[in-house]
């Protein structure tokens, strides 16, 4: 994965586009009366979330409409799924040493 692919869900504006994305292709419009920028400034969020593969856009008639792509998504989880193993076993072992602690304690 690229670091721009981070970067590009690190801009708040744009996470706040994924999130309403999440809910079904909408028009720009629709996207710019719930962000708080002008239009331009979602053009342009929207414009760097298709450069990197999130969103895509369907035209019909004069207006654009955006969705959600699922591939990058797809593979932010398998990268994020490399570190989920080294999460899972370090929670693993804080679980075990609670019991233990919890166990001592009642003893």
């Amino acid at each position: 994965m690229q670091t721009s692919t981070l970067a590009a869900l690190a801009d708040a504006t744009r996470l706040q586009i994924v999130e309403l994305l999440l809910r079904g292709e909408k028009p720009v419009n629709d996207i710019v009366a719930e962000v708080d920028i002008h239009q331009s400034g979602v053009s342009r969020h929207l414009r760097i979330l298709s450069e990197e593969g999130f969103v895509q856009v369907r035209q019909s008639g004069q207006q654009r409409f955006y969705s959600l792509r699922p591939e990058p998504f797809r593979e932010l989880d398998r990268w994020v799924s490399r570190y989920r193993q080294l999460w899972e076993s370090r929670l693993d072992r804080l679980g075990a040493e609670l019991v233990r602690r919890q166990k001592g304690k009642r003893s």
